[in-house]
C-alpha cells in the first residue's frame, strides 16, 4: 500500500536512462524497503496509529527538502486544489490509521497484501468512470481476488475472529488509500511527488495525533529505534526509491514488484513472530497477488 505520490512520467527530452540493473534494484528495494515498515509498526511501544503520526512528523522536513532540491513547487497551489489535497490528506491519515491498526491483528502477509488492494479498486473505478464492462483477463483478475480473499479471511477466521477483523482493517485501508490516490491524480502531475508528500504529511500528521489521542494510545515512544526504522523504510527510502524507479516501468512490471511486500512480510511474520503459512495461505496469497499484478496493469 505504499507508492503513495510516485509519478510515473515518461522521461523529458535530453534525459538519459540509468542503467537497467540499477532500476530494477530501485524497484526492488523500494518495495523491499516498505515491506518493512509493518515490523517497526508492531515493534514501536506506541500505538499503531501514533506510530503514523511519527511517521509522518518526522519524514516532513525531509520531504520539503527533496521537494526543493526536486524544484518542485511547495506553494502556490489554487485554493481548491489545496482544499483536495487536504482532503486526501485526511483520507490517507485514515488509510494508515486503519491499516496500522489491521498489522497488529493478523498476519503481516495479509495486511500487506489487502492493503495493497487499492489497484483492485481503481481498476473498478475505471469501469465505471469509462462505462465499459470489464475484459476477460478483468473478470479473471476479479474472480481471483474474490476467491483469494475468501480463502485468506477463512484461514484468519480459523485461527480467530481477532485476525479477521483485521484483515478487514487492511482490506478497509486499500479501500482508503485508492481514495486517496483519485482525489490527487490532477494535483500529482502539476506540483510533483515531493512536494504533494509534503502536504500530505502536514495536513495528514494532526488528523492521526487526533485518531491516537481519541484511541487512548501512548504517542510518546520511550524506544525511538522503531518508529526512526519506520520513517526510514517507508518515507524516505521506500519512497525515495520508488520516485526515482516507477517512472521507468510498464505498470505490469510495477505490479510484479508488488508482490515482493508480502513475500518479504511473510517471511519475516515467520522468522520473527511465529507467523506460520499453510499451502492453502499460500494459494490464497497466489491469487490475490495475481489479481492486484493484473490490476496494476490495466489499471
Amino acid at each position: 500500500m505504499e507508492n503513495d505520490g510516485a509519478s510515473k512520467a515518461g522521461l523529458s527530452a535530453g534525459e538519459v536512462r540509468p542503467a537497467g540493473w540499477l532500476l530494477l534494484a530501485a524497484l526492488i528495494g523500494g518495495n523491499v524497503a516498505l515491506a518493512l515498515g509493518p515490523w517497526f509498526v508492531r515493534a514501536a511501544d506506541t500505538g499503531p496509529v501514533a506510530a503514523g503520526f511519527w511517521r509522518l512528523a518526522l519524514a516532513l522536513p525531509f520531504m520539503v527538502l527533496l521537494a526543493r532540491s526536486s524544484r518542485q513547487p511547495l506553494f502556490g497551489m489554487p485554493a481548491r486544489t489545496l482544499a483536495l489535497v487536504a482532503l486526501g490528506a485526511v483520507t490517507f491519515a485514515f488509510d494508515l490509521a486503519s491499516w496500522h491498526i489491521g498489522i497488529g491483528m493478523t498476519r503481516l502477509g495479509n495486511a500487506t497484501l489487502f492493503g495493497n488492494s487499492g489497484s483492485l479498486v481503481l481498476l473498478f473505478w475505471g469501469f465505471i468512470v469509462h462505462r465499459v464492462l470489464p475484459g476477460r483477463l478483468e473478470w479473471l483478475a476479479i474472480s481471483f481476488a474474490l476467491a483469494g480473499a475468501a480463502i485468506l479471511m477463512g484461514r484468519s477466521l480459523e485461527i480467530s475472529q481477532a485476525t479477521l477483523v483485521g484483515d478487514l482493517f487492511s482490506v478497509a485501508a486499500g479501500l482508503l488509500y485508492a481514495v486517496y490516490l483519485l482525489t490527487l491524480q490532477n494535483a500529482r502531475g502539476a506540483f510533483g511527488a515531493w512536494s504533494l508528500l509534503a502536504w500530505v504529511s502536514l495536513f495528514g500528521a494532526p488528523v492521526l495525533l487526533g485518531i491516537a489521542l481519541a484511541l487512548g494510545e501512548p504517542v510518546w515512544p520511550q524506544d525511538w529505534g522503531p518508529v526512526i526504522g519506520l520513517v526510514v523504510t517507508s518515507q524516505l527510502v521506500g519512497q525515495g526509491l520508488m520516485v526515482f524507479a516507477l517512472r521507468y516501468f510498464p505498470p505490469l512490471v510495477v505490479g510484479l514488484a508488488l508482490l515482493t511486500q508480502p513475500v518479504v512480510a511473510s517471511a519475516y511474520g515467520w522468522l520473527a513472530f511465529g507467523e506460520v503459512l499453510s499451502g492453502l495461505d499460500i494459494i490464497g496469497m497466489v491469487l490475490v497477488g495475481a489479481a492486484l499484478a493484473v490490476s496494476r496493469a490495466r489499471g
